[in-house]
């Protein structure tokens, strides 16, 4: 190893290496996972990088101390390598939080018809791509004589729509409907159960209390034998029950092929013909499991008609829809396995849990 890789393999992190960068909802058992081979740069025979485009994606993972920002720690070991290794011109995303921010940055690269011979992202993932927090991207309130619908359309990941939906009868509760079509914009920024919890909470002030409904589910005597939270849980159901509701939330995940190849197309338009695309997160080279009785939205993409599919990973889809080559780990991925990931690429060290696939192989 050279004295210049030695030292950038020192470049301490200021996060935790053990910080895997998986979704919640990955699986990490390697028995479902599908290598693609031993993969390494010099069996593709490509030129040494000249340009580099470094992504990272900020987002906090719940339940975890991480700073949403541990992405860039990683991106600027990367930049330090591929300028030291190969003298190479690096440019590096900043702040983006939202796939609105991401498409704002690149589109003014795309704009000075830059390419670039590695698109590299470092981000959470799973199955199904890079993962940035969920945000709505279009909302929507429809009305027809008394019937009004709140849409919000939201994505984590490019191609997943998030669907929320509000009915409610306008000639219902004319305070109900007035608030809504005042402040419908406001609920764009909350989650879903966010919602629900703010509109029951004015249902509850506005709808009167069926009292003989509630007397009858929830007396003091039925109540005598439930104690703590199981007697507010009661309470709370009972209430649910007992009033008639002003309105009806809906939440669903679809498929949207417009909103995928929006992505994938600025990922044609940043990378070379001859370059690679680059997703430092979990699971993109994985196979999704075979032994899940239910499919999860965590393979959706995938598992989908789109761009030809089902294919059998992530890196196999993107490949297939942008004509590059595309890479990523196979199961589970630290910010230092990815960094690692990388280097050993470059430097034409085969490696097993690394999946690289070429559209002329797909």
């Amino acid at each position: 190893m050279s004295p210049t890789l030695k030292n950038i393999l020192r470049i301490p992190f200021l996060i935790s290496l053990l910080l895997w960068v998986c979704a919640a909802d990955v699986y990490s058992d390697e028995s479902q996972l599908m290598s693609c081979g031993s993969s390494s740069y010099s069996r593709l025979k490509q030129q040494p990088p000249r340009r580099v485009l470094l992504i990272p994606l900020l987002s906090k993972e719940p339940l975890t101390t991480a700073s949403p920002r541990w992405s860039e720690q990683p991106a600027r070991t990367l930049e330090a390598f591929y300028r030291n290794r190969f003298n190479a011109d690096v440019k590096q995303l900043h702040d983006i939080w939202s796939w609105t921010d991401y498409y704002q940055q690149v589109e003014q690269i795309i704009q000075q018809q830059t390419s670039f011979d590695r698109v590299i992202f470092i981000s959470h993932g799973g199955f199904d791509g890079p993962i940035l927090t969920n945000a709505v991207y279009w909302h929507d309130l429809q009305i027809s004589g008394n019937n009004s619908k709140l849409l919000q359309f939201s994505e984590a990941q490019p191609g997943l729509k998030n669907v929320l939906s509000i009915t409610y009868d306008t000639g219902k509760n004319p305070i109900f409907s007035a608030y809504m079509a005042s402040h419908w914009p406001e609920l764009a920024p909350m989650k879903p159960p966010e919602v629900r919890h703010l509109l029951k909470g004015l249902e509850k002030q506005l709808q009167p209390l069926d009292t003989a409904c509630f007397q009858r589910y929830c007396s003091p005597d039925s109540l005598s034998t439930s104690e703590g939270e199981l007697r507010e849980a009661r309470l709370n159901l009972c209430e649910l029950t007992c009033r008639e509701p002003l309105f009806e939330q809906k939440t669903s995940v679809e498929i949207s092929q417009e909103q995928f190849f929006h992505f994938t197309k600025t990922l044609s338009s940043l990378t070379a013909t001859d370059g690679l695309i680059f997703f430092g997160a979990c699971n993109p080279g994985s196979e999704a499991p075979e032994k899940t009785l239910v499919r999860t939205e965590t393979e959706f993409l995938i598992n989908s008609p789109i761009a030809g599919g089902p294919h059998k990973s992530y890196v196999d889809l993107v490949s297939a829809t942008t004509g590059r080559i595309t890479a990523g780990p196979i199961g589970n991925s630290s910010a230092e396995d990815i960094v690692n990931r990388v280097i050993m690429f470059e430097s034409g060290r085969p490696q097993r849990n690394l999946c690289i696939v070429t559209p002329a192989t797909k």
